[in-house]
């Protein structure tokens, strides 16, 4: 009896996602919650294994610019080289928190994912929420597909700032800068990685069509290359185009898909595709009038003679 009490007594959610302000907030700080506890158990894990993390992530830039050599022969054969160094007591203990934090954020990634879905999903009809699984699939590969795009393009770009050094000089990189610059790259670079996933999400909602996205082609590829400029430190044309390059390709894929999905809606609803505000096209085309049929009805007047007329009440006929 108190089982089913409980049961009729717990509110049941709207069909269609509403919810008020407050049961929205209430939704997102759970989200937000879960993600943090991903977050923290992956990083506890980096923590303990950070010697590690840290050489995998350090060990590409050491090949590309480390001084192999020292200061002193580098100089003398003019080789722009520089060489990773701690400064301080507590330095280390910040690398271990940096190293543990990206890992974290990165392998975390299918959590937080699957949450920032899982809190958009009420938005979308019934129909729509079975792709819930399928977002998640594409955007944990993608996140992790541009992470590693930044650890192949790290070398390249720390070769060219280093090329800017000044001959018979040295250059000292503090790894927690480097770890700094690392994980700003693996972070952007996932993030933006996921940007084909959020305009197929928004037109499997109905708020883009894939016409009006591919209107916009022209301000996405200028916009995508300023963002490449941004993201990247160096800001030459390979690191740029090596970030740029990807998210444009993502971007006309994501455009084809949204196509493709208006297409298969406006089979099922020939007015799927108009808003709200907009009214429906009407066919004014004329149809053919078939052929009259007689149809008996009573008489409208009285029965009687036609000689003598209809019969008159107070001064007005039966018809009338």
């Amino acid at each position: 009896m108190l089982k089913s009490a409980r049961r009729q007594g717990k509110p049941q959610r709207d069909p269609e996602g509403r919810m008020p302000l407050a049961e929205h907030l209430r939704e997102l700080r759970n989200r937000l919650m879960k993600s943090v506890l991903a977050i923290l158990a992956v990083t506890v894990v980096g923590l303990v294994y950070y010697k590690q993390i840290a050489d995998f992530l350090t060990e590409p830039l050491r090949d590309a610019v480390g001084c192999t050599e020292g200061f002193g022969r580098a100089a003398d054969e003019g080789e722009a080289c520089a060489e990773i160094t701690l400064n301080g007591l507590i330095a280390p203990f910040t690398v271990m928190l940096k190293v543990g934090l990206t890992t974290g954020i990165v392998l975390a990634c299918p959590v937080w994912l699957h949450q920032l879905w899982a809190f958009l999903a009420p938005g979308l009809h019934s129909h729509e929420k079975k792709y819930a699984r399928s977002f998640v699939a594409a955007g944990v590969p993608l996140f992790l597909g541009g992470a590693y795009l930044a650890y192949i393009v790290l070398p390249a770009m720390a070769a060219t700032l280093i090329e800017f050094t000044p001959d018979g000089t040295g250059n000292l990189v503090p790894l927690d800068d480097l770890l700094d610059i690392i994980t700003r790259m693996v972070v952007v670079f996932g993030l933006a990685f996921e940007l084909p996933l959020v305009l197929v999400m928004l037109n499997l909602s109905g708020i883009i069509t894939g016409r009006r996205m591919l209107g916009w082609w022209r301000v996405m590829v200028i916009s995508i290359t300023l963002f490449a400029a941004v993201a990247t430190p160096s800001g030459d044309p390979l690191t740029m185009g090596a970030l740029a390059a990807p998210i444009v390709l993502l971007y006309f894929i994501a455009v084809g898909i949204s196509l493709f999905n208006d297409r298969r809606r406006s089979r099922k609803d020939p007015y799927a595709g108009l808003s709200d505000d907009e009214a429906s096209p009407l066919d004014h085309t004329p149809e053919k009038v078939g052929a009259i049929e007689s149809v008996d009805g009573p008489s409208a007047l009285p029965e009687g003679s036609p000689e003598d007329g209809p019969t008159r009440r107070n001064g007005y006929d039966d018809a009338t």
